[in-house]
């Protein structure tokens, strides 16, 4: 299965290299060089179709419990002073993604969306210390009935020209549901209260949906 953001894309991979495939066989040569050829229009297309899966998954639900809204890696566990939107010292946790990882935004708690503002900004490497408030990113608050606001931020990296989000204030959303989309790695920053158990160390893989960040259990 895949992400509707990739289908315009996928759908050119699929010409050009059906296109390159035809083109190699008319007018390249030796053989070997044909094969060569092919080998390299095939890893394209394996690259984007597994850039774009969109795997089916569904959060547990359970409203003490806020699960990881991306796949990625661990990178940041620390206390900020985040000033966008609480103006305040808040909890950060950072999730890295590598262009193998998938790519959807996943809500991490269920609830209202109280706040969705995109940024436009620069492309810093998104493990940056300054990607956070200075790239491209786009912010949203999602009110939960156990944590309060809980905040989550994607932010495009050197790779990541687009990122979509589909929040829009007012609407009541599902913990693991869709929630946007970033084009070719980046990050997702996540803020929580200072006195939050956090349930994942640095470093750790975890899986959009389904790994949980923080539970009050």
């Amino acid at each position: 299965m895949f992400h509707k953001e990739g289908y315009t894309i996928i759908i050119i991979t699929l010409l050009v290299v059906a296109i390159g495939f035809v083109s190699t066989q008319t007018w390249v040569s030796p053989v070997w060089l044909q094969y060569v050829c092919y080998a390299a229009l095939t890893i394209l297309l394996i690259l984007i179709l597994q850039f774009f899966r969109n795997p089916t998954r569904k959060a547990a639900g359970n409203i003490e419990e806020i699960v990881s809204p991306v796949d990625g890696k661990v990178v940041v566990i620390e206390e900020v002073f985040e000033k966008e939107y609480f103006k305040e010292k808040r909890l950060q946790v950072s999730i890295f993604m590598s262009p193998l990882n998938v790519h959807v935004t996943r809500y991490p708690a269920g609830g209202e969306v109280v706040y969705s503002k995109y940024h436009p900004g620069k492309y810093l490497v998104a493990w940056h210390p300054k990607a956070s408030e200075e790239n491209e990113r786009t912010t949203v608050v999602v009110r939960s009935t156990t944590f309060g606001d809980v905040l989550y931020r994607q932010i495009a990296g050197a790779l990541a020209k687009r990122i979509v989000n589909y929040a829009k204030e007012g609407e009541t959303v599902v913990q693991g549901d869709d929630s946007g989309f970033i084009k070719f790695g980046s990050r997702v920053d996540v803020f929580l209260p200072l006195d939050t158990p956090i349930a994942v160390k640095l470093n750790q893989k975890v899986k959009g949906a389904q790994s949980v960040i923080v539970t009050l259990k």
